[in-house]
């Protein structure tokens, strides 16, 4: 069990997960402080998803506990998340394509006219320019269709889009899945912008070692549905998270070479 600290915002207790015979969780213990970026890392199937869509609302972990400013946290939906000051950015995204970039930025949040319902266009417009200059964001134009823009350009939005929301903790699901080096370099500036800024705490997958490293304050490790390492960045490097990695590989090796 992770220690209560005063500044946690986000505390996870022996969370655990099956679906079917598969155990996805089996005892995952974390934290996350305020202001903090925290990469989480693990194989593919190693539960990292699962404890996200867990965090934000969209599953339900079969036994532990959740805790958001050190208040007992349930959601039953993304939107009851939400309103806990949780938001997620998926691999999928959730943007919709043919919106232009100012209706995505505020989908679901649109504003309109009182009292007649139209969308107030030109308010929109005003505050999602603000909103990408302030987190320095490059995108010309905001009227066009995201479907039109690049793939950093369209991961940049949808974390712009959480970021310009109340919420205080970030979740986001693989920022540089499939990006170039270019792209990549975007989302991290924008990550390094928000950190600066100590308004969120941000929990973070990703699977490059150089880049945890360098974007992130701390790093938990998913392995066998549990955390295997939980350390400052500042206190670990490429070859240990590596070999961690590989020892786990052999030791899996061995125990499917037992059973057979």
């Amino acid at each position: 069990m992770t220690e209560q600290m005063p500044d946690d915002v986000l505390r996870v207790e022996n969370i655990a997960k099956r679906f079917g015979p598969v155990t996805a969780l089996r005892d995952v213990n974390l934290h996350l402080r305020k202001g903090e970026v925290l990469g989480l890392l693990g194989d593919n199937g190693a539960g990292k998803s699962t404890l996200i869509k867990i965090l934000s609302g969209f599953q339900k972990q079969d036994s532990g506990e959740m805790f958001v400013h050190g208040q007992p946290y349930a959601p039953r939906s993304v939107d009851a998340a939400r309103a806990s000051g949780i938001e997620t950015v998926y691999q999928d995204l959730a943007l919709i394509d043919e919106l232009s970039v100012y209706h995505n930025l505020f989908l679901r949040r649109e504003k309109v006219h009182r009292p007649l319902p139209f969308l107030a266009n030109r308010e929109m417009k005003r505050q999602a320019r603000e909103a990408l200059d302030e987190i320095g964001i490059n995108i010309p134009r905001i009227d066009v269709a995201v479907a039109r823009l690049s793939g950093g350009q369209r991961q940049a939005i949808a974390v712009a889009r959480t970021a310009n929301s109340d919420a205080d903790i970030l979740l986001l699901d693989e920022p540089l899945a499939a990006m170039g080096a270019k792209e990549g370099s975007m989302i991290l500036d924008l990550v390094a912008r928000l950190k600066q800024e100590g308004r969120v705490s941000i929990i973070m997958i990703l699977h490059n070692y150089v880049h945890v490293l360098q974007a992130c304050d701390r790093v938990s490790m998913i392995q066998d549905g549990a955390i295997a390492l939980d350390k400052p960045t500042a206190e670990t490097s490429v070859e240990e998270l590596t070999e961690i990695v590989v020892n786990e590989y052999r030791r899996a090796r061995q125990q499917n070479a037992a059973q057979h």
